[in-house]
Protein backbone atom coordinates (compact mmCIF):
# COMPACT_ATOMS: atom_id res chain seq x y z
CA UNK A 1 0.00 0.00 0.00
CA UNK A 2 1.49 3.40 -0.96
CA UNK A 3 2.68 5.52 1.97
CA UNK A 4 3.09 9.12 0.76
CA UNK A 5 4.43 10.20 4.16
CA UNK A 6 6.83 7.29 4.57
CA UNK A 7 6.67 5.03 7.59
CA UNK A 8 6.00 7.39 10.49
CA UNK A 9 8.13 7.01 13.62
CA UNK A 10 5.34 5.98 15.99
CA UNK A 11 3.50 3.91 13.38
CA UNK A 12 6.34 1.40 13.12
CA UNK A 13 6.17 -1.88 14.99
CA UNK A 14 7.82 -5.28 15.04
CA UNK A 15 5.71 -6.73 17.83
CA UNK A 16 3.08 -9.46 17.72
CA UNK A 17 0.62 -8.28 20.37
CA UNK A 18 -0.50 -11.90 20.88
CA UNK A 19 -4.06 -11.03 21.81
CA UNK A 20 -5.02 -14.71 22.07
CA UNK A 21 -2.85 -15.18 25.17
CA UNK A 22 -4.32 -12.23 27.07
CA UNK A 23 -7.38 -14.12 28.29
CA UNK A 24 -5.35 -16.99 29.73
CA UNK A 25 -5.59 -16.70 33.52
CA UNK A 26 -2.06 -18.00 34.04
CA UNK A 27 -0.43 -15.74 31.45
CA UNK A 28 1.62 -13.67 33.90
CA UNK A 29 2.59 -16.70 36.01
CA UNK A 30 3.79 -18.48 32.89
CA UNK A 31 5.66 -15.49 31.48
CA UNK A 32 7.32 -14.49 34.75
CA UNK A 33 8.50 -18.06 35.25
CA UNK A 34 10.20 -17.99 31.83
CA UNK A 35 13.74 -16.63 32.12
CA UNK A 36 13.64 -15.41 28.51
CA UNK A 37 10.79 -12.96 29.26
CA UNK A 38 11.82 -9.32 29.39
CA UNK A 39 10.41 -6.42 31.41
CA UNK A 40 10.03 -2.90 29.99
CA UNK A 41 9.95 -0.40 32.88
CA UNK A 42 7.99 2.84 32.62
CA UNK A 43 8.07 5.65 35.16
CA UNK A 44 6.07 8.87 34.87
CA UNK A 45 5.72 8.28 31.13
CA UNK A 46 9.47 7.84 30.67
CA UNK A 47 11.65 4.94 29.56
CA UNK A 48 15.25 3.83 29.93
CA UNK A 49 17.43 3.65 26.83
CA UNK A 50 21.04 3.30 25.79
CA UNK A 51 23.03 4.01 22.65
CA UNK A 52 22.87 1.17 20.13
CA UNK A 53 24.95 2.54 17.24
CA UNK A 54 27.24 -0.50 17.28
CA UNK A 55 24.52 -3.12 17.20
CA UNK A 56 21.45 -1.42 15.68
CA UNK A 57 18.78 -3.98 14.90
CA UNK A 58 17.51 -2.10 11.86
CA UNK A 59 19.49 -0.64 8.96
CA UNK A 60 17.00 2.24 8.89
CA UNK A 61 17.91 3.49 12.36
CA UNK A 62 19.42 6.92 12.78
CA UNK A 63 23.19 7.27 13.31
CA UNK A 64 22.51 8.22 16.95
CA UNK A 65 20.24 5.21 17.38
CA UNK A 66 18.95 4.28 20.82
CA UNK A 67 17.81 0.94 22.23
CA UNK A 68 15.25 0.43 24.99
CA UNK A 69 16.66 -1.16 28.12
CA UNK A 70 14.80 -4.39 28.82
CA UNK A 71 15.30 -6.30 32.05
CA UNK A 72 15.01 -9.90 33.22
CA UNK A 73 12.08 -10.89 35.42
CA UNK A 74 14.23 -11.13 38.55
CA UNK A 75 15.53 -7.55 38.10
CA UNK A 76 12.05 -5.98 38.35
CA UNK A 77 9.74 -7.82 40.71
CA UNK A 78 7.05 -5.26 41.55
CA UNK A 79 4.87 -2.83 39.60
CA UNK A 80 1.88 -0.55 39.96
CA UNK A 81 0.47 -2.06 36.76
CA UNK A 82 1.62 -4.89 34.52
CA UNK A 83 0.60 -5.31 30.87
CA UNK A 84 1.61 -8.06 28.49
CA UNK A 85 2.76 -6.20 25.36
CA UNK A 86 3.30 -9.26 23.17
CA UNK A 87 6.21 -11.03 21.50
CA UNK A 88 8.92 -9.41 19.42
CA UNK A 89 9.14 -10.14 15.70
CA UNK A 90 12.63 -8.76 15.06
CA UNK A 91 15.70 -10.24 16.73
CA UNK A 92 18.44 -8.18 18.35
CA UNK A 93 21.88 -9.17 19.67
CA UNK A 94 20.29 -9.12 23.13
CA UNK A 95 16.93 -10.84 22.53
CA UNK A 96 15.81 -13.38 19.92
CA UNK A 97 12.63 -12.99 17.90
CA UNK A 98 9.65 -14.26 19.88
CA UNK A 99 10.77 -12.69 23.16
CA UNK A 100 7.81 -11.95 25.43
CA UNK A 101 7.76 -8.40 26.84
CA UNK A 102 5.84 -7.21 29.90
CA UNK A 103 5.32 -3.55 30.72
CA UNK A 104 5.87 -2.69 34.38
CA UNK A 105 4.70 0.74 35.50
CA UNK A 106 6.93 1.59 38.46
CA UNK A 107 6.48 3.53 41.68
CA UNK A 108 8.88 6.38 42.44
CA UNK A 109 10.78 4.18 44.88
CA UNK A 110 11.10 1.27 42.44
CA UNK A 111 12.24 3.59 39.65
CA UNK A 112 14.92 5.18 41.84
CA UNK A 113 16.15 1.76 42.90
CA UNK A 114 16.37 0.58 39.29
CA UNK A 115 17.97 3.75 37.91
CA UNK A 116 18.68 6.57 40.38
CA UNK A 117 19.86 8.97 37.66
CA UNK A 118 16.63 10.77 36.79
CA UNK A 119 18.08 12.13 33.54
CA UNK A 120 18.45 8.56 32.26
CA UNK A 121 14.66 8.26 32.02
CA UNK A 122 13.65 9.64 28.62
CA UNK A 123 10.36 10.64 27.03
CA UNK A 124 9.09 9.02 23.86
CA UNK A 125 9.08 12.33 21.96
CA UNK A 126 12.85 12.46 22.40
CA UNK A 127 13.43 8.82 21.52
CA UNK A 128 10.90 8.18 18.74
CA UNK A 129 13.09 8.84 15.70
CA UNK A 130 16.08 7.03 17.23
CA UNK A 131 14.43 3.70 18.05
CA UNK A 132 14.20 0.60 15.88
CA UNK A 133 10.84 -0.61 14.58
CA UNK A 134 10.70 -3.11 17.45
CA UNK A 135 11.48 -0.61 20.18
CA UNK A 136 9.38 2.16 18.67
CA UNK A 137 6.39 -0.16 18.59
CA UNK A 138 6.96 -1.34 22.16
CA UNK A 139 7.38 2.22 23.45
CA UNK A 140 4.24 3.60 21.78
CA UNK A 141 2.16 0.62 22.93
CA UNK A 142 3.51 0.85 26.48
CA UNK A 143 2.90 4.57 26.90
CA UNK A 144 -0.59 4.44 25.40
CA UNK A 145 -1.81 1.55 27.56
CA UNK A 146 -0.20 2.97 30.71
CA UNK A 147 -1.92 6.32 30.15
CA UNK A 148 -5.24 4.53 29.68
CA UNK A 149 -4.86 2.65 32.96
CA UNK A 150 -3.99 5.84 34.82
CA UNK A 151 -7.26 7.47 33.72
CA UNK A 152 -9.57 4.45 34.15
CA UNK A 153 -8.98 3.30 37.72
CA UNK A 154 -12.70 3.56 38.54
CA UNK A 155 -15.89 2.45 36.81
CA UNK A 156 -17.41 5.28 34.72
CA UNK A 157 -20.91 4.07 35.62
CA UNK A 158 -20.79 3.66 39.40
CA UNK A 159 -17.37 4.89 40.51
CA UNK A 160 -16.22 1.55 41.95
CA UNK A 161 -12.48 0.77 41.68
CA UNK A 162 -11.88 -1.54 38.73
CA UNK A 163 -9.79 -4.71 38.59
CA UNK A 164 -7.15 -5.24 35.88
CA UNK A 165 -7.72 -8.38 33.80
CA UNK A 166 -6.83 -9.86 30.39
CA UNK A 167 -3.09 -9.35 30.97
CA UNK A 168 -3.63 -5.62 31.37
CA UNK A 169 -5.97 -5.12 28.41
CA UNK A 170 -9.26 -4.86 30.30
CA UNK A 171 -10.55 -3.40 33.55
CA UNK A 172 -13.53 -5.04 35.21
CA UNK A 173 -16.09 -3.50 37.56
CA UNK A 174 -17.59 -6.28 39.67
CA UNK A 175 -20.44 -4.12 40.98
CA UNK A 176 -22.22 -3.64 37.64
CA UNK A 177 -20.15 -6.22 35.68
CA UNK A 178 -18.90 -3.51 33.34
CA UNK A 179 -15.93 -4.51 31.16
CA UNK A 180 -13.82 -1.51 30.13
CA UNK A 181 -11.40 -1.74 27.21
CA UNK A 182 -8.72 0.74 26.05
CA UNK A 183 -9.93 3.62 23.91
CA UNK A 184 -8.10 5.99 21.57
CA UNK A 185 -9.22 9.53 20.71
CA UNK A 186 -9.02 10.25 16.95
CA UNK A 187 -7.80 13.67 15.87
CA UNK A 188 -7.41 15.04 12.35
CA UNK A 189 -4.36 17.07 11.38
CA UNK A 190 -4.61 18.97 8.13
CA UNK A 191 -2.37 20.11 5.31
CA UNK A 192 -4.37 22.97 3.86
CA UNK A 193 -3.11 24.32 0.52
CA UNK A 194 -4.22 27.35 -1.48
CA UNK A 195 -4.27 28.01 -5.25
CA UNK A 196 -0.55 28.89 -5.16
CA UNK A 197 0.30 25.64 -3.36
CA UNK A 198 1.15 27.52 -0.19
CA UNK A 199 0.65 25.70 3.11
CA UNK A 200 -1.43 27.05 5.99
CA UNK A 201 0.31 27.05 9.37
CA UNK A 202 -0.89 28.36 12.71
CA UNK A 203 0.67 29.44 15.99
CA UNK A 204 -1.02 28.08 19.10
CA UNK A 205 -1.47 30.16 22.23
CA UNK A 206 0.34 27.49 24.27
CA UNK A 207 3.52 27.63 22.13
CA UNK A 208 6.39 30.03 21.68
CA UNK A 209 5.47 32.96 19.43
CA UNK A 210 7.67 31.70 16.59
CA UNK A 211 6.44 28.09 16.55
CA UNK A 212 4.21 27.11 13.63
CA UNK A 213 2.40 23.90 12.79
CA UNK A 214 -0.59 22.43 10.99
CA UNK A 215 -4.14 22.90 12.16
CA UNK A 216 -5.54 19.93 14.08
CA UNK A 217 -8.52 18.97 16.18
CA UNK A 218 -10.42 16.07 17.69
CA UNK A 219 -13.07 14.21 15.75
CA UNK A 220 -16.43 14.80 17.39
CA UNK A 221 -19.03 12.16 18.21
CA UNK A 222 -20.83 10.88 15.12
CA UNK A 223 -18.42 12.68 12.77
CA UNK A 224 -16.33 11.35 9.88
CA UNK A 225 -12.69 12.29 9.40
CA UNK A 226 -13.60 14.29 6.30
CA UNK A 227 -16.34 16.24 8.08
CA UNK A 228 -13.96 16.95 10.96
CA UNK A 229 -11.46 18.46 8.53
CA UNK A 230 -14.04 20.83 7.03
CA UNK A 231 -15.30 21.89 10.46
CA UNK A 232 -11.95 22.27 12.24
CA UNK A 233 -10.30 24.28 9.45
CA UNK A 234 -13.18 26.75 9.26
CA UNK A 235 -13.46 27.02 13.06
CA UNK A 236 -9.75 27.61 13.60
CA UNK A 237 -8.91 29.74 10.56
CA UNK A 238 -12.06 30.91 8.77
CA UNK A 239 -10.83 29.14 5.61
CA UNK A 240 -13.32 26.98 3.69
CA UNK A 241 -11.81 23.79 2.25
CA UNK A 242 -13.03 21.01 0.01
CA UNK A 243 -12.23 17.42 -0.97
CA UNK A 244 -10.29 16.17 2.08
CA UNK A 245 -7.91 13.31 1.22
CA UNK A 246 -6.26 10.81 3.57
CA UNK A 247 -2.45 10.94 3.91
CA UNK A 248 -1.58 8.61 6.78
CA UNK A 249 -1.94 8.08 10.51
CA UNK A 250 0.19 7.77 13.61
CA UNK A 251 -0.54 6.97 17.25
CA UNK A 252 0.17 9.90 19.54
CA UNK A 253 0.00 8.60 23.14
CA UNK A 254 0.26 12.03 24.79
CA UNK A 255 -1.96 10.90 26.36
CA UNK A 256 -4.34 8.89 24.15
CA UNK A 257 -4.70 10.02 20.54
CA UNK A 258 -4.24 8.75 17.03
CA UNK A 259 -3.47 11.49 14.49
CA UNK A 260 -5.13 11.12 11.08
CA UNK A 261 -3.23 13.10 8.48
CA UNK A 262 -5.41 14.72 5.81
CA UNK A 263 -4.99 17.18 2.94
CA UNK A 264 -7.59 19.65 1.70
CA UNK A 265 -7.61 22.50 -0.79
CA UNK A 266 -8.88 25.95 0.13
CA UNK A 267 -11.90 27.08 -1.87
CA UNK A 268 -10.95 30.16 -3.97
CA UNK A 269 -12.43 33.29 -2.51
CA UNK A 270 -12.59 31.76 0.99
CA UNK A 271 -8.96 32.02 2.04
CA UNK A 272 -9.00 35.07 4.29
CA UNK A 273 -7.42 34.12 7.61
CA UNK A 274 -9.26 34.65 10.90
CA UNK A 275 -7.39 33.48 14.00
CA UNK A 276 -9.65 33.27 17.04
CA UNK A 277 -7.09 35.04 19.23
CA UNK A 278 -7.58 32.52 22.04
CA UNK A 279 -6.46 29.09 20.86
CA UNK A 280 -4.87 30.24 17.59
CA UNK A 281 -2.96 33.51 17.90
CA UNK A 282 -1.65 33.76 14.34
CA UNK A 283 -2.19 32.15 10.94
CA UNK A 284 -0.15 32.42 7.78
CA UNK A 285 0.18 31.02 4.29
CA UNK A 286 3.78 29.89 3.68
CA UNK A 287 5.48 29.17 0.38
CA UNK A 288 8.40 26.73 0.30
CA UNK A 289 10.77 29.59 -0.34
CA UNK A 290 9.49 31.47 2.70
CA UNK A 291 9.95 28.40 4.90
CA UNK A 292 13.58 28.23 3.80
CA UNK A 293 14.25 31.96 3.94
CA UNK A 294 12.88 32.25 7.49
CA UNK A 295 14.32 28.97 8.78
CA UNK A 296 16.31 30.71 11.52
CA UNK A 297 13.30 32.64 12.80
CA UNK A 298 10.55 30.00 12.86
CA UNK A 299 10.17 26.69 14.67
CA UNK A 300 8.48 23.86 12.78
CA UNK A 301 7.10 20.51 14.09
CA UNK A 302 9.58 18.07 15.61
CA UNK A 303 10.71 14.94 13.80
CA UNK A 304 8.64 12.50 15.89
CA UNK A 305 5.33 14.10 14.82
CA UNK A 306 3.14 13.36 11.83
CA UNK A 307 2.99 17.14 11.31
CA UNK A 308 6.71 17.11 10.48
CA UNK A 309 6.22 14.35 7.91
CA UNK A 310 3.24 16.12 6.32
CA UNK A 311 5.09 19.42 6.01
CA UNK A 312 8.22 17.70 4.72
CA UNK A 313 6.19 15.81 2.09
CA UNK A 314 4.78 19.10 0.78
CA UNK A 315 8.18 20.82 1.00
CA UNK A 316 9.73 18.10 -1.17
CA UNK A 317 12.63 17.06 1.05
CA UNK A 318 14.41 17.67 4.37
CA UNK A 319 13.41 20.94 5.99
CA UNK A 320 17.05 21.82 6.69
CA UNK A 321 17.81 21.97 2.97
CA UNK A 322 16.69 24.43 0.25
CA UNK A 323 13.42 23.46 -1.45
CA UNK A 324 13.61 21.54 -4.71
CA UNK A 325 12.26 23.36 -7.76
CA UNK A 326 8.70 22.32 -8.62
CA UNK A 327 9.63 20.62 -11.91
CA UNK A 328 12.35 18.62 -10.17
CA UNK A 329 9.86 17.53 -7.51
CA UNK A 330 7.46 16.29 -10.17
CA UNK A 331 10.21 14.35 -11.97
CA UNK A 332 11.35 12.79 -8.70
CA UNK A 333 7.78 11.80 -7.84
CA UNK A 334 7.33 10.01 -11.19
CA UNK A 335 10.46 7.93 -10.65
CA UNK A 336 9.90 7.06 -6.99
CA UNK A 337 8.15 4.04 -5.55
CA UNK A 338 6.06 5.45 -2.67
CA UNK A 339 6.66 2.28 -0.63
CA UNK A 340 10.42 2.68 -0.83
CA UNK A 341 10.61 6.21 0.58
CA UNK A 342 11.04 6.93 4.27
CA UNK A 343 10.55 10.20 6.08
CA UNK A 344 13.44 11.44 8.16
CA UNK A 345 10.95 11.23 11.01
CA UNK A 346 10.64 7.49 10.49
Amino acid sequence: MPRPLGLLPLSRSAVDRDGVSRTRESVFDDLLADESTRILPLWNGRLLSETSADDASSPDQAPDAARLRLFSTDEITSALTRVYLGRTIDATPQEPAGTAVILSVLTDAAARELEPDESAWRGLRDLATRLSDRDGGLAAEALAIANWHASHTHCPRCGTPTVVEHAGWMRHCYVDNNEIFPRTDPAVIMRVLDEDDRILLGSNAMWENNRWSLLAGFVEAGESFEAAVLREVEEESGVVVADPQYLGSQPWPFPASVMIGMEARAVPGHTQLRPDGEEILALRWFSREEIWRERDDILLPGGSSIAHAIVRDWYGGPLDQPPVHASAREEAAVGTDPDSGRSDAA
